[in-house]
């Protein structure tokens, strides 16, 4: 199978997952939050089994107490997904507010550039976008990380059916320019 074709296939396979997502979002954020939780259960271990090498008794307080919060953090999502949610969105909301604001501040400093209004637009969205979460907090907050995923997983099949357009399209182009870095 050609290359392309696999970049084809797994970018369709990515936009069907995203459809899918964006129909189950509330299902989808527990998962996210689920999966989350297992993560930070997994990582915690480590940390903790990490600090039996640690030489100092202070690393070794560290990396415990650090493996410790990971891990009940961990198993708290597991076990409560549905607070995991609120939570977790509430993350994802200040991390839009904070990253508009500094858009917005960004963009005052590029005021004399053409990159001013794209930039301040970009910044007032992110903004808006927090304020209307924030405003409809406990209606959105079990499905946003679901929509967000469902989201993510559309533009990355988008992206990933242009790659391959573009791989078949200049197939060998592509080969010519491999050639040439080999010598």
């Amino acid at each position: 199978m050609k290359m392309w074709v696999k970049w084809l296939i797994l970018g369709i396979l990515s936009i069907l997952f995203g459809l899918f997502v964006l129909a189950n979002p509330v299902a989808a954020s527990i998962a996210v939050t689920t999966l989350a939780g297992i993560l930070f259960a997994v990582a915690g271990g480590f940390q903790i089994f990490a600090g039996f090498g640690e030489g100092s008794t202070s690393n070794k307080v560290m990396s415990f107490g650090l493996g410790l919060l990971l891990l009940l953090l961990g198993i708290s999502l597991i076990f409560r997904p549905l607070e995991g949610v609120v939570s977790l969105t509430m993350i994802v909301t200040i991390l839009f507010a904070a990253n508009g604001v500094t858009r917005l501040i960004t963009a005052f400093r590029m005021r004399e550039t053409p990159f001013f209004w794209a930039m301040l637009l970009s910044g007032a969205l992110s903004v808006l976008l927090a304020g209307y979460i924030i405003a409809n907090f406990f209606e959105v907050a079990p499905s946003l990380l679901g929509i967000l995923l469902g989201i993510e997983l559309m533009f990355n099949g988008i992206g990933l059916v242009i790659l391959a357009f573009f791989l078949r399209t200049h197939a060998e182009e592509i080969k010519q320019a491999l050639k040439d870095l080999e010598k």
